[in-house]
């Protein structure tokens, strides 16, 4: 994270540094003479001939007091000249400063305050055209597979086929109902069909023949710092890899082909699902290593604050518009990937927003969008954010004083939400510790439970229709037999 810019109360005129303002040189003295010299100004020193008059003592005292007169008469006169030759230059300078300074601060009250805009720039339309379509979505009842499909799509410039994509996901689905009654398993659990896809995942399965391979963890850039695609579904399904953010969203999708109920939910730098088992217990599942964690699991990575649990910016299920409010972040973060920061980043933001206002990764979004505007502004000023001092002449700037107050709230609205950094070192440790002999053992344990839960109720359900087919078999026999009278035997 960008570091938080901070403002001293030091707008006072008398101590303001104006650095941008060009130093003059200092004017030299017009040369106007040597006084320094001995000779300047004395009588001609030539030697005297014996019939030369010789002066008398007081004659050459009143001849020399008068010479040393005028010579000082002329040095105050002279001195005089030069100093308001100065005062003239150094009110010369004064003017040209001030301005300098008055045409600085006009000018830098005229700047544009918001970004540049990048419209300019080729695939920014595919962006325009994905934020409305997903603005005309009811945020309460939408597909996930439109949703993904639309963000993905920009990222491309809208060349992905729509249909291609459902139709595969539809496939996968019927597969999946299909694997669940060969194994004569309850395809109206809710907690059959997690476990199904959560084996998808995880097993490599066999589906119409063909042999579906387990999904591995990218580790290579999982962040999509240096190709953004990284984070796609479409890119989980093309190479048969993904990381925390492609799993979580494929599996939701398949969960919503499926007609079942699975949440996202959030960790530090993660993102999980989570479903109901049959004791109306929140179970969490982690695609990343095919493991069943515990909500201490993730609390042991250290950077889980209490604040952040009292505001639920994790360990919770993420409601239809907050998970919608996720796709905006995402649609805004492909296009700060693909061409950078412009006030229709911050309007994609300020959806998400709107839509899950505790959301960590849109507040954080948002900061870095004021961090970059300030710092725009401050160059097109040119003034320093980093140097305390420099940064005092914003005073003369409203717009740029309320800028910086705004970034500063930003940050301190992450703060007050619980948020700690976790480095991707920490990160990285926290997640190969996941797979420790303990949490297996746990994981396993849980997942043989919910099994073994299954089979039971698969089995007092089975026991149920057949008890319920007798008692429609032996209502059939019970009916009275009614035998027709034929009329003419009458």
């Amino acid at each position: 994270m960008m570091k938080k810019l901070q403002v001293f109360p030091l707008f006072c005129l008398g101590i303001v540094s104006f650095g941008q303002i060009p130093n003059f040189p200092t004017p030299q003295a017009s040369g106007l003479g040597n006084y320094s010299s001995n000779n300047y100004g004395s009588p001609t020193n030539g030697r005297s001939s014996q019939r030369n008059y010789a002066p008398s003592m007081s004659s050459a005292y009143q001849k020399s007091s008068n010479s040393i007169g005028q010579h000082n008469t002329y040095e105050t006169q002279r001195r005089s000249q030069n100093d308001a030759f100065l005062r003239e230059i150094d009110k010369d300078m004064a003017e040209v400063k001030e301005m300098q300074f008055r045409e600085w601060i006009n000018n830098g009250r005229n700047i544009p305050y918001d970004l540049p805009s990048l419209s300019g720039k080729a695939g920014t339309g595919s962006y325009y055209d994905a934020f409305d379509k997903l603005s005309a979505m009811d945020s309460d009842n939408y597909s996930l597979a439109d949703v993904n499909f639309t963000v993905e799509n920009a990222f491309y410039d809208n060349k992905q086929n729509l249909q291609q994509f459902k139709s595969g996901i539809q496939r996968t689905a019927k597969q999946l109902l299909q694997k669940m009654k060969e194994r004569k398993q309850d395809t109206e659990s809710n907690v059959s069909k997690n476990l199904m896809i959560f084996e998808y995942f995880s097993k490599d399965m066999k589906l119409n023949g063909t042999t579906h391979k387990a999904f591995e963890y990218d580790f290579k850039d999982y962040m999509g710092q240096k190709d953004y695609s990284k984070m796609f579904v479409s890119k989980l399904l093309k190479t048969g890899s993904g990381q925390c953010h492609s799993m979580p969203l494929y599996y939701l999708i398949l969960a919503e082909a499926m007609g079942t109920e699975a949440y996202l939910s959030l960790a530090p730098n993660h993102s999980y699902v989570r479903f109901m088992d049959d004791e109306g217990t929140m179970r969490n599942m982690e695609l990343t290593n095919g493991m069943f964690p515990t909500d201490n699991a993730f609390l042991e990575s250290g950077y889980i604050k209490s604040e952040a649990l009292q505001n639920k910016i994790y360990l919770e299920n993420l409601t239809k518009k907050e998970l919608l409010g996720m796709a905006y972040f995402d649609l805004a973060r492909g296009y700060v990937s693909k061409f950078g920061y412009d006030e229709f980043v911050n309007k994609v933001i300020d959806k998400a927003l709107e839509l899950y206002p505790n959301g960590i990764a849109p507040n954080m979004e948002k900061a870095n969008i004021s961090q970059v505007r300030f710092a725009y502004v401050m160059k097109q000023l040119g003034i320093n954010p980093e140097d305390k001092r420099d940064l005092q002449r914003i005073g003369y700037f409203p717009k740029a004083i309320e800028q910086l107050n705004q970034t500063n709230e930003q940050f301190n609205n992450i703060d007050n939400l619980g948020y700690a950094e976790m480095p991707a070192s920490a990160y990285e440790s926290w997640l190969g510790s996941l797979k420790t002999e303990k949490n297996k053992r746990e994981s396993e344990a849980l997942a043989e439970k919910m099994r073994l839960y299954q089979l039971q109720k698969q089995k007092e359900k089975q026991e149920q229709e057949a008890v319920k087919k007798a008692q429609e078999k032996k209502k059939q026999e019970q009916k009275p037999r009614y035998i027709p009278i034929d009329p003419s035997k009458l």
